[in-house]
């Protein structure tokens, strides 16, 4: 097996792990285990709470004194062990826990992941840019499958999705040490300070008030991810009574697969509306893309209205990339070359983690206060999500002050 391929098969697991669950334990949770909005969305929240801190700790073991690679094979088998647990807990104190201690270890693993695939590349004197978009899609390829598999099993709201992620985690773990050893940085030079490995030094852009003030919407956009992952699968799985026997019930996470798929096609698309509408309202489009995305959830069915659902897993896409891509751009313009990497991940952090938090927090309330004997009103859910998408589309331009500079079109 070439080092691409192996490479490839580690992204794969990588995003199979994650996939298996991502989605749907939300809806096991909501539907079969019945916790309230507020327990599931605070279980979600979790991965935000995670990804505060452990991923840059991971990174600091990893550049300093453990091979990236036994990192990276040590947090899947402990994810592994700890996703059994999960499939065992009934309770939302325990699950709670055991979701918490599994994002403690999982999500430091996706910047382990892409470590790991660097040093690789470099290692065998390929290059970075050309060679890993390529092998990276196959991770968004895993993560796919994996929704694919627990459908196609139909247990979309069952424990044994967590079994899958497991036996997974499992693999991945154990594969992981078979890669090409990625040592800690021995040149001391080299070594980043602990202020900056933590990402702290990337706060001094907080001065800015521009900078401040796209941090807070990259926040805020954050969370309204985090609301589709926490209740998608629910949504779905509720039409139940009034749709019993329909493909969207049945297979609710094939249908949600759409949005994965869309989001690897939108990406390709960036660069034609960078060039052509710049960096500021590609941004702009991708704030009311999230509008549409939660409005034609509210008037969605599987019956007539299933134009609409499929409509709002493929404008997913568009909500998804344009902010996470063009704000990425953004950082990159505006933040001093010497706190690059931590200016990113000052970005990853407010959106994957305070983001991520408030929106499992907040949404968990939202679906509880519209739910009534145990019956949730997710039209008026739906459209609460999409008026909170809409009063950001509105501010944003008003108090983002940018000067967008439109990109050249390429010389042919």
């Amino acid at each position: 097996m070439t080092i691409r391929h192996r490479l490839i098969l580690m992204n794969f697991l990588e995003f199979f792990v994650w996939g298996s669950w991502l989605i749907s334990l939300g809806g096991y949770m909501f539907i079969t285990l019945k916790f309230t909005g507020a327990q599931v969305g605070s279980i979600y929240g979790t991965m935000g709470v995670a990804s505060l801190f452990m991923p840059a700790l991971m990174g600091i073991v990893a550049d300093r004194w453990v091979n990236a690679e036994r990192v990276l094979g040590m947090c899947h088998l402990l994810g592994a062990g700890l996703l059994l647990w999960a499939s065992m807990v009934t309770e939302p104190g325990m699950m709670y826990l055991a979701i918490l201690l599994n994002s403690m270890v999982y999500m430091p693993t996706i910047a382990l992941n892409s470590t790991v695939s660097y040093k690789v590349i470099e290692k065998e004197g390929l290059n970075i840019i050309k060679d890993f978009p390529p092998i990276r899609v196959w991770g968004t390829v895993g993560f796919i499958a994996a929704m694919w598999v627990v459908a196609w099993g139909n247990w979309s709201f069952s424990h044994l999705q967590l079994y899958i992620s497991s036996a997974a985690g499992l693999l991945m773990g154990i594969y992981s040490f078979t890669m090409p050893a990625c040592p800690p940085i021995k040149n001391k030079a080299e070594r980043k300070s602990l202020i900056s490995s933590l990402g702290l030094d990337a706060f001094v852009l907080f001065r800015k008030k521009r900078m401040a003030i796209f941090f807070v919407f990259a926040m805020l956009l954050g969370a309204a991810l985090q609301i589709t992952n926490t209740f998608g699968s629910s949504f779905l799985g509720d039409f139940s009574k009034s749709f019993p026997n329909s493909f969207v019930v049945n297979y609710p996470l094939l249908v949600l697969s759409i949005s994965q798929i869309s989001e690897s096609l939108f990406i390709l698309t960036i660069p034609y509306f960078l060039i052509r509408f710049g960096i500021k309202r590609v941004m702009l489009i991708s704030i009311f893309a999230w509008v549409f995305r939660f409005g034609l959830f509210a008037i969605g069915n599987p019956g007539s209205g299933l134009t609409f659902l499929i409509l709002s897993m493929i404008i997913y896409g568009m909500a998804f990339d344009f902010f996470n891509i063009s704000g990425s751009l953004f950082v990159e313009r505006e933040a001093d070359k010497s706190i690059m990497a931590s200016a990113q991940g000052l970005f990853m952090l407010m959106t994957n983690g305070a983001g991520a938090f408030l929106g499992g927090m907040l949404s968990g309330l939202v679906v509880d206060y519209f739910t009534v004997n145990g019956a949730h009103d997710w039209p008026k859910i739906w459209f609460c999500f999409s008026g909170y998408a809409l009063i950001l589309g509105l501010a944003f331009p008003l108090v983002f002050k940018y000067k967008h500079q439109f990109l050249a079109a390429p010389s042919h």
